[in-house]
């Protein structure tokens, strides 16, 4: 979690906003809003957060929002950051539920990343378990080899 603090803040229940609630749809574009204002502050608030204490021989960066929050961890970490991205297609994600959002669903905090990064590993992830294991596998023997 990026801001663990902000849901308190707001008087939310932060483990209820990690879900594809309704709860978090409720929600959602109000904490958007503020993570942009965060951000717009300060570009590199979240990615300070979420690394404060931490040392790693090998970050896997897998949930960013922003180019330059993968330029962030890229910059301080350099070539230790492997930056991940899991994909489902539109099909798989609506079995899971999810319905598009204007507004929400083609912000930036939700698309940001479609576009203009090379990303280091995609993981497809459409429930095929066995397909999934294999990928995850891929990774992390690279991972291991990198330690």
């Amino acid at each position: 979690p990026a801001d663990p603090l902000s849901p308190q803040e707001h008087g939310l229940d932060f483990q209820r906003l990690l879900d594809a609630s309704a709860y978090k749809e409720r929600y959602r574009q109000d904490m958007i809003r503020w993570g942009e204002e965060k951000r717009c502050a300060d570009p590199g608030f979240f990615c300070r957060t979420v690394v404060e204490g931490a040392a790693q021989p090998v970050w896997v960066v897998s949930d960013t929002r922003r180019l330059s929050d993968v330029e962030w961890f890229r910059d301080v970490y350099g070539d230790v950051v492997q930056t991940v991205r899991v994909v489902a297609t539109e099909e798989t994600r609506k079995r899971r539920n999810w319905v598009f959002v204007a507004g929400v669903d083609d912000a930036e905090s939700e698309c940001g990343l479609d576009q203009g990064v090379a990303f280091d590993w995609v993981i497809t992830n459409d429930g095929d378990e066995l397909s999934l294991d294999e990928q995850l596998e891929t990774l992390l023997w690279s991972l291991r080899g990198r330690l």
